[in-house]
């Protein structure tokens, strides 16, 4: 079944008095809100016991914890011990879901750095089979999903096509289709329901179907310039899409059950609660 979900809390949880993550999980029940994606992205303080307690509170009120691991993992630095530290960062992001209870982890795969394109894809591979092999000597073997996200700079490796190939490597690579980014990289491109569909046909003839249909989705507006993404917006803007009203049509007429995640600047809650009405209302 589709769930939607945020990233993180809105500044309408801090307005209504709220501090602490652990009073979430009822806060997003009552909002019809069924996934809470707890970023890492500036490193990984948690300590275990928090993790557990905040997971048995969000479990309590049926509400699904993913994380987002830290953004400076960079699984194409030609530099082997950073690439040991980049699984480092995978794993310490894999055993906080699994404090949560949960089995989705996000991941930002590479940055181009100085090599070429093709270079920099190719050691990317190349260091994505070797977490294959990470994950099944910490015993990681089944039941998780690294998602590895399409990213919204020229500079970052993650295009559509990138991501295909790195979840072919492996059964527990799904892809974490970021339509924003999509978006932004390519100037725009996500105008309508067709250009939507490409996309999700291009995942649909390369990967599983369980894959492309259980896959990890992002969803926000995002300002964009000639090198991508800028930053992110709220779906009250006027000026940048993607708008979500085509997508969440392609996923109710394919059946498909993503985990959608809204990104929005400080309004992911409500906007998030948008996409699920909209996409219930069909």
């Amino acid at each position: 079944m589709i769930k939607f979900g945020v990233a993180g809390n809105s500044k309408s949880f801090y307005d209504e008095g709220y501090t602490q993550t652990l009073e979430a999980g009822k806060w997003c029940k009552d909002r019809g809100i069924d996934v809470f994606e707890y970023s890492f992205g500036r490193g990984i303080t948690l300590n275990e016991k928090t993790a557990k307690a905040i997971g048995e509170r969000f479990h309590a009120e049926g509400v699904e914890l993913t994380v987002h691991a830290p953004y400076y993992i960079n699984l194409a630095n030609p530099d082997p011990e950073m690439i040991q530290k980049s699984y480092g960062y995978i794993l310490s992001s894999l055993k906080k879901v699994k404090d949560f209870g949960g089995k989705r982890v996000v991941v930002h795969p590479a940055t181009q750095g100085k090599m070429t394109r093709e270079a920099a894809v190719e050691l990317m591979l190349q260091n994505a089979k070797g977490l294959v092999e990470v994950l099944d000597r910490e015993g990681y073997a089944e039941g998780y999903k690294v998602c590895f996200e399409t990213m919204g700079k020229m500079a970052q490796l993650g295009t559509p096509d990138e991501i295909i190939k790195v979840c072919c490597l492996d059964d527990r690579f799904y892809p974490c289709v970021d339509f924003g980014h999509v978006n932004a990289r390519e100037q725009g491109v996500l105008k309508n329901a067709a250009n939507y569909n490409t996309l999700i046909q291009k995942m649909e003839d390369f990967l599983p179907k369980h894959k492309v249909f259980d896959m990890h989705v992002h969803f926000s507006k995002i300002e964009y310039g000639a090198k991508g993404e800028i930053r992110h917006l709220t779906f009250a803007d006027q000026n940048y899409g993607p708008d979500y009203e085509p997508l969440m049509e392609i996923f109710h007429r394919k059946g498909m059950s993503p985990y959608v995640i809204c990104e929005s600047d400080g309004t992911q809650a409500e906007d998030t609660v948008a996409m699920k009405k909209y996409f219930f209302s069909l």
